[in-house]
């Protein structure tokens, strides 16, 4: 089954005696996929690209790369997925010129967004079929048998979380399962790096979700001091 592992962006200075070993940024990206297949583009949370950015990834990310593109945060934490229509479109668009590049579009909710059934299923189906999406809850609200059967009509991924203060249900809702890694550290996000163990308990569980024929996207956010990059290669290698 398919599987993917990587990390949540690739742009970072503290990785250059882990990964890039003196490289310019402009040669960042290419160094990255010679050793991933999989990306998660965090600028778009903050600042949709533009046009050429996305035609420019398509034709610089080697065939069988595929980048995963994190929703704006104008559509999830200023729209809070009111009247979503404005930005699938805008999200379309750049998906088609992204083409088979193109992984899963992450849609990650505000902590202060509790549980709004009618709201999230009117978003997703609004959201075109060729576009695949993972749904990222930080309210405890949301996690009910209610929402994944929501999700699951939907065809879209429950994002099954690791991380401080972030509930760790191990849920598939879609062919695909879809996994954040933000950190062993128990009290704050994006810190620590995973044990051994941690990373063979994870291991595991994977390879129990491909036992039921699903793919699984996992994507390491513990950046500080490269550990995202070290856990990513020691995950894939447990793997295979």
């Amino acid at each position: 089954m398919e599987l993917r592992i990587g990390t949540s962006g690739w742009s970072y200075d503290h990785w250059d005696e882990v990964l890039y070993h003196g490289c310019r940024p402009a040669d960042r990206l290419a160094r990255y996929a010679a050793a991933f297949d999989t990306v998660e583009l965090n600028v778009s949370f903050y600042r949709w690209p533009r046009d050429a950015a996305f035609t420019s990834w398509r034709r610089r990310l080697p065939e069988g790369f595929r980048l995963t593109v994190k929703a704006p945060r104008a559509l999830t934490h200023a729209r809070r997925l009111r009247e979503p229509e404005y930005w699938i479109g805008r999200i379309a668009a750049s998906w088609d010129l992204l083409g088979d590049r193109a992984g899963l579009l992450l849609v990650q909710l505000p902590p202060d967004l509790a549980r709004d059934d009618a709201r999230l299923d009117y978003f997703l189906a609004q959201l075109p079929d060729r576009i695949p999406v993972a749904i990222e809850f930080r309210h405890p609200t949301w996690v009910v048998d209610e929402v994944f059967g929501l999700l699951e009509r939907h065809g879209a991924a429950y994002t099954v979380l690791s991380g401080a203060g972030l509930p760790c249900v191990l849920r598939a809702t879609a062919p695909r399962v879809y996994v954040r890694l933000h950190g062993p550290d128990h009290h704050h996000l994006y810190a620590g790096s995973y044990s051994d163990a941690d990373l063979h308990w994870w291991a595991d569980r994977i390879r129990e979700w491909q036992g039921q024929g699903r793919g699984v996207w996992a994507y390491f956010n513990n950046d500080g001091h490269g550990h995202a990059v070290r856990n990513a290669q020691r995950l894939r290698s447990l793997l295979g």
